[in-house]
């Protein structure tokens, strides 16, 4: 269904599309963090899931304006790094205080925006 929406969008408009729900992913995870039950360890948890998952749409909007396919690439990379680090850190959290489901469609949410770019570095690696 999303696929057939996706049809006839500018590439700009897909992207601004991913970025917006990198954002919005970003968001949620802050929301959830501020929700955690305050102990030690989830304060560990809470900043280094904190700093993973807000770098997500920063780095994705730098690579929206990179200067070349290999820096878009890489700076994808980057975006993909700290996708799999905010997803392992999710599973962390919801391995030590179960998380709701309302919150656990945050790891739901990570592994399709892991696969989203790991399809764009393929394709993107493609046009080299």
């Amino acid at each position: 269904m999303i696929e057939l929406l996706l049809i006839g969008m500018s590439s700009y408009e897909k992207s601004r599309l991913l970025e917006d729900r990198m954002i919005e992913f970003s968001a949620n995870v802050s929301n959830m963090i501020e929700a955690l039950p305050k102990s030690r360890q989830n304060t560990i948890y809470a900043t280094q899931l904190s700093r993973s998952s807000s770098s997500v749409p920063l780095n994705y909007s730098e690579a929206r304006g990179a200067e070349s396919r290999r820096d878009f690439i890489h700076k994808l990379r980057l975006v993909l790094k700290e996708l799999r680090e905010s997803y392992t850190c999710l599973r962390l959290i919801d391995k030590t205080i179960n998380l709701p489901e309302t919150q656990k469609k945050l790891l739901t949410e990570a592994n399709e925006l892991i696969s989203i770019i790991v399809v764009t570095i393929g394709t993107t690696k493609k046009k080299l």
